[in-house]
């Protein structure tokens, strides 16, 4: 008997539901109930015998667990999961330690990958690490009472924090950038979509407001999703709060610069980030209100290619620049040499100021001491 019409014969004894068997089919008609059920029946290679049943049919093609190999290969080296890195743009891998080193940034395409709120502080602060973090303690209640598919708020936020490794979206503080300081607003992405919620725009208007008192400029470095919906109107506030912050800040003549990064989008961009003396943006950046899809379900027009990137955006006049990864620190220090000449001239680092400050009483004590 050829494998065909062994296959037929199986497949007719199997949906008999006497279980009794039929009379064993010529070839053509096992072809023709091959070409009804092509991929559910087979048999074995060998002494051709018929599967009689669904179930075992079932047991036959259910997903085996993967080969694991001997203890004795166990001892062979595991190459680390991180070991390298793949572009989302091109696919390009990329060793983990040398993308590092390229700021995150593909080496092929260009594609500049998402920061945390710590990088981002590293990459300007350079080795000395000259940064001093404001409003740490500052953590967010529930005003509403909000909920969802059984996890309360807090319990949602506790489990981000854990997480993300920041107690909220927002990181600001004092910073130096190549010796000229500045007050820093950073966003995480990773904290809830950098949602902008009540903490985020309390921690902003402080910023301006020890702006205002030191007579700092304000770097703010921007990647949101919008509002956070678990605090409802009041994260809408914000963005007349945060503006308004940023209005006495012009008044007090200290220049905003702001950049924006991958995604910015809803409140963050119509608020804040957009009120700025100079608006940078990374390459590539989705720079927005409403996303593209959106847009076009709303309009039921195509958008034009590359609509909302910041190159297109750059053409358009809503972005002063678009700056790569490697110019950053060069391009923010000329800024603030241009809008910030005050600040400017007090550069060197927090150790060099107070070496400075500890110095001076000898320096002034010294010629008593001499001409007595």
């Amino acid at each position: 008997m050829d494998v065909a019409t062994a296959v037929g014969y199986a497949l007719l004894d199997s949906l008999r539901p006497d279980g009794s068997s039929y009379t064993a089919p010529d070839e053509r008609e096992a072809c023709a109930i091959l070409r009804h059920y092509p991929a559910t029946w087979t048999c074995a290679a060998s002494g051709v015998r018929p599967l009689q049943s669904r179930e075992a049919m079932r047991e036959l093609f259910r997903r085996q667990p993967k080969f694991t190999p001997s203890g004795e290969d166990d001892a062979r080296p595991q190459v680390p999961d991180d070991l390298w890195v793949k572009c989302q743009r091109c696919g390009e891998l990329a060793y983990s330690k040398e993308h590092v080193r390229a700021l995150r940034v593909c080496q092929k395409c260009g594609y500049h990958f998402r920061l945390s709120a710590r990088e981002r502080v590293e990459l300007l602060a350079g080795e000395e690490g000259d940064f001093e973090a404001w409003d740490a303690d500052i953590v967010t209640a529930d005003p509403l009472g909000f909920s969802t598919e059984g996890e309360s708020y807090p319990d949602k936020i506790r489990k981000t924090r854990a997480k993300a490794g920041v107690n909220e979206a927002v990181v600001s503080g004092r910073i130096l950038i190549e010796g000229r300081p500045a007050a820093l607003v950073v966003t995480d992405f990773a904290f809830l979509g950098a949602s902008m919620g009540s903490v985020y725009g309390e921690k902003l208007t402080r910023a301006c407001e020890r702006a205002i008192a030191e007579r700092l400029p304000l770097l703010t470095i921007s990647a949101s999703g919008g509002a956070r919906m678990q605090e409802g109107l009041f994260s809408l506030m914000q963005m007349a709060k945060t503006s308004a912050a940023l209005t006495r800040l012009g008044t007090a003549r200290l220049a905003h610069i702001s950049l924006l990064t991958d995604p910015c989008y809803g409140g963050v961009t119509a608020s804040y980030a957009t009120a700025a003396d100079v608006v940078l943006a990374e390459p590539g950046a989705m720079i927005g209100f409403a996303g593209p899809r959106v847009i076009e379900q709303v309009t039921r027009q195509k958008l034009p290619e590359g609509f909302q990137t910041a190159e297109f955006l750059q053409r358009h006049g809503m972005i002063d620049r678009v700056v790569a990864r490697r110019e950053l620190v060069g391009t923010l220090a000329t800024l603030f040499d241009l809008y910030a000449p005050e600040a400017a001239k007090r550069r060197g680092s927090h150790r060099q100021r107070e070496e400075q400050a500890t110095a001076l009483p000898d320096a002034v004590m010294s010629p008593m001491t001499d001409g007595h």
